[in-house]
């Protein structure tokens, strides 16, 4: 009988928040045992756990739960990279994810050995991650014009300005707020929550959460 070497069956994870007011992604420092690339920047990622993981979502989930003990409030499978040259140890398939994680999450969360860099000044990574990462950028950017998809990006109570603001972010564009307010109004995307902002020195701005707990797809793009 033939015998045949079996891949390494991995996934990884390109995860993304907003930081400073920019859209970054999460990398993670590979360390001394993670051989190849050892202190090389690269997302987080991981073999698929055949004894614990029902399948590959279920690993994707247990890296971000290990990475930064929080259950992803957004994930979506991909795309799946694969061959025999994407990874120096042998023949390997990744199936890759995509996240959205609320900064404020992070605030309480131990980042230890974790970087987060805005995705215009992403450096080189090791295996094919750079591909992995641009291919996430592409769909986020996409899928945020017709879908509800950037109010997983924000807390759970949050103003039209700053969804406003996370929309011209993530899609690098500029828009009339008042239009774009009366688009995601019109498309029953968020609610009022019936408070307001406090703090600041003008009127106290309305507070919207999203409405529904999934992915809701709208009838026109923003």
């Amino acid at each position: 009988m033939t015998q045949y070497e079996s891949p390494l069956a991995l996934v990884d994870v390109a995860l993304f928040t907003i930081q400073q007011g920019r859209l970054s992604l999460l990398l993670a420092v590979r360390q001394n045992d993670k051989e190849p690339y050892c202190g090389a920047l690269a997302l987080p990622g991981g073999a698929i756990h055949t004894d614990e993981d029902d399948n590959a979502q279920a690993a994707a989930t247990r890296v971000v739960r290990t990475k930064l003990g929080i259950d992803p409030p957004y994930l979506e499978q991909l795309y799946t990279f694969s061959g025999r040259l994407r990874d120096p140890r042998r023949w390997s398939l990744s199936v890759a994810y995509y996240s959205l994680v609320p900064e404020t999450v992070l605030d309480d969360t131990p980042v230890e050995g974790l970087q987060f860099v805005p995705v215009d000044a992403i450096p080189a990574l090791p295996f094919d991650h750079n591909a992995i990462a641009d291919l996430a950028i592409r769909r986020l950017r996409n899928k945020s014009t017709y879908s509800s998809l950037l109010t997983f990006l924000l807390p759970d109570a949050f103003t039209i300005p700053e969804l406003h603001a996370v929309y011209e972010q993530v899609t690098d564009s500029t828009t009339n707020i008042a239009a774009f307010r009366k688009k995601v109004l019109d498309e029953d995307m968020i609610e009022a929550t019936g408070e307001r902002r406090k703090g600041g020195q003008h009127r106290a701005p309305d507070l919207y959460r999203r409405k529904g707990s999934g992915l809701q797809e709208l009838k026109r793009t923003i």
